[in-house]
C-alpha cells in the first residue's frame, strides 16, 4: 500500500502556492512574537503586516514587495478603514503580489479572489445557486452558492478583485452598494435575506489601466476606494539584484543549475529600463514600446535565457541567450514595437558594442534575428 504523501510532499510538487503557504513560518513566527494592537478581524497587527511584507531581518523575515515602501504602509492603513484599496499601475508592476501578501498577512486568506473578466457577471460577485438544490427545496441557504465577496463578508476578510476594469461599467457598479452598506441582500430569503460584514472584512482591487479591453470606472465606484499607483523600479542596482534573486530561486526549485552573470543581467536591466523610459542613461531619445517592459518580464526573459543555455548551450546565460528570448517579449501584437527594439539595436546597442564585449554578444545576436 502506497503511504500517503505529506502536505510538504504535496506542496513540492505546486508550481506556485498561495502565500499563506509559501510563508506559514514567517507567518507563524510573527503571530508569535506580535504584541501590536490589531484591528478586530486581523490575524497580524498592521506592524507586523508591514515586517511580513518589507522584512524583517532580526526575525529572519524576507522581504517580498520591492519598491515603494511608504506605499505598502498606506495600503495596510486604507484597509483598517472604510474604503477599499484599488492598485493601479502599468502590468507587472507586483500589483497582483502585494494584493495577495497583505490578504494572507491580514485575513490568513489570499483565495477569496475575483477575476475581472468581460464576461464576469453580478452572479459572481454576489451569489449564485445549486439549481438542483433551488428546485427541489426552494431558495435556502443550503441551496445559495456564496461567491468570494460573500464568503469574505461572512468571514470578515479581505477578497481580492482582480482586474476590475475588465468588467463592464454595469457589473463594475454593483461593488458600488456592496461596498457602501457592507451588506448583501439574497431578495429569495425572505426574512432571512440580509448578511451583514463582519469586521475586518474590505476589498483589494488590481487594475491595469494601460491594457486594451479596459473600462472606464464610475465616479460613484471611485469614491469607494483610495488610489494607490505602483510604479515600475526605477533604481537599476536594486532591479538587477531583485532579478538575479528571482531568477536564483526559480532556478533552484526547477533543480537546474545554471551561470548567471551579474554583468549580463545588468544589459538585461538597462536594456528594459531604457525601453520602458524611452530614454538612454546618456539622455538619448527612444520610442518606447506598447509591449510590457516590467521587472516581472524581465525575469521571465533571464529564467528562458537560463533555461536555453542549460539545455541548447554551455550552462552559462549570454546576452546571445537573452537576445533569442527578447523576442518573446517584443513580437507581441504590435508590428511598430520590433521596430523600435531594431532601432535601439541599430544605434545604442551598436554604439556600446565598440566598447564591451557583452553588449557586442548582445548586438550580433540581435542582428541575427532582426536583420
Amino acid at each position: 500500500m502506497q503511504e500517503k504523501q505529506t502536505r510538504d510532499e504535496l506542496s513540492a510538487d505546486i508550481l506556485r502556492s498561495s502565500a499563506e503557504h509559501r510563508h506559514a513560518h514567517e507567518l507563524a513566527r510573527l503571530r508569535e512574537t506580535d504584541t501590536g494592537a490589531r484591528p478586530e478581524g486581523w490575524h497580524l497587527s498592521p506592524r507586523a503586516v508591514r515586517r511580513f511584507i518589507l522584512g524583517d531581518e532580526a526575525l529572519g523575515i524576507t522581504r517580498k514587495f520591492y519598491g515603494d515602501d511608504p506605499l505598502v504602509e498606506r495600503a495596510i492603513v486604507t484597509l483598517m478603514g472604510h474604503q477599499g484599496l484599488m492598485l493601479v499601475g502599468e502590468p507587472g508592476t507586483a500589483k497582483s503580489l502585494l494584493s495577495e501578501l497583505l490578504s494572507a498577512a491580514i485575513s490568513g486568506d489570499s483565495a477569496l479572489t475575483i477575476q475581472g473578466t468581460a464576461g464576469t457577471t453580478e452572479d459572481h460577485i454576489k451569489y449564485s445557486w445549486n439549481y438542483a438544490l433551488l428546485l427541489a427545496e426552494g431558495p435556502s441557504r443550503r441551496a445559495l452558492v456564496p461567491s468570494p465577496l460573500y464568503r469574505a463578508m461572512e468571514a470578515g476578510k479581505l477578497v481580492r478583485f482582480e482586474e476590475i476594469t475588465r468588467c463592464p461599467p454595469e457589473v463594475q457598479d454593483v461593488m458600488i452598494s456592496l461596498m457602501s452598506e457592507k451588506q448583501v441582500m439574497v431578495p429569495e430569503l425572505g426574512d432571512d435575506a440580509r448578511m451583514h460584514a463582519r469586521r475586518g472584512f474590505n476589498v483589494i482591487a488590481t487594475a491595469n489601466l494601460r491594457d486594451r479591453g479596459v473600462h472606464d470606472m464610475s465616479s460613484a465606484l471611485k469614491r469607494r476606494f483610495n488610489f494607490e499607483t505602483v510604479r515600475p523600479i526605477a533604481d537599476h542596482a536594486f532591479e538587477v539584484e531583485l532579478v538575479m534573486g528571482q531568477v536564483r530561486r526559480d532556478l533552484e526549485g526547477a533543480g537546474v543549475q545554471v551561470e548567471v552573470e551579474r554583468d549580463v543581467v545588468a544589459l538585461l536591466v538597462t536594456t528594459f529600463q531604457e525601453l520602458r523610459a524611452g530614454r538612454t542613461r546618456e539622455g538619448t531619445a527612444l520610442k518606447t514600446p506598447d509591449a510590457v517592459m516590467s521587472t516581472a518580464e524581465a525575469v521571465n526573459v533571464a529564467y528562458a535565457a537560463a533555461l536555453e543555455a542549460r539545455h541548447f548551450g554551455d550552462g552559462r546565460v549570454t546576452p546571445r541567450e537573452l537576445a533569442n528570448q527578447l523576442q518573446g517579449v517584443v513580437l507581441k501584437d504590435n508590428a511598430d514595437d520590433l521596430r523600435r527594439v531594431q532601432h535601439y539595436f541599430d544605434t545604442v546597442v551598436h554604439e556600446r558594442a565598440r566598447r564591451d564585449r557583452h553588449w557586442k554578444i548582445f548586438r550580433d545576436a540581435g542582428r541575427a534575428l532582426w536583420p
